[in-house]
């Protein structure tokens, strides 16, 4: 059984991450799916995602850099996803086509974990 306190900082969590990215954590598993993000990323929560080829998308909302490239704030989130070559020419993430609205969504889905 999971407690209160638990459940209480589960709920502030995505709440804040909502209010960070103007996105939806719940819309964002099948946007990861859609998109195969886990056949390069870990990604708990969302079955199947335990790709070797990208960094684990593990505590996220606690890292001080993006792809230890760029400052992590919901706004250079959403843009990494978006393009991450804007960011870094040599990154192995390819620009995947993910949208604005839908890299929102994923944002705060990684921020909420």
């Amino acid at each position: 059984m999971v407690g209160a306190n638990v459940l209480k900082e589960r709920q502030q969590r995505r709440s804040v991450a909502m209010a960070m990215t103007q996105g939806d954590p719940s819309q964002a598993p099948p946007i990861f799916r859609k998109y195969g993000c886990g056949g390069c990323h870990v990604i708990p929560g969302v079955p199947g995602a335990d790709g070797k080829v990208g960094g684990p998308l593990v505590n996220l909302r606690e890292s001080v850099y993006l792809a230890g490239v760029v400052e992590n704030t919901s706004d250079n989130l959403v843009n990494w996803i978006v393009s991450p070559q804007r960011f870094s020419q040599h990154s192995a993430m390819p620009a995947t086509g993910i949208t604005e609205p839908e890299a929102r969504h994923l944002a705060a889905y990684l921020y909420a974990q």
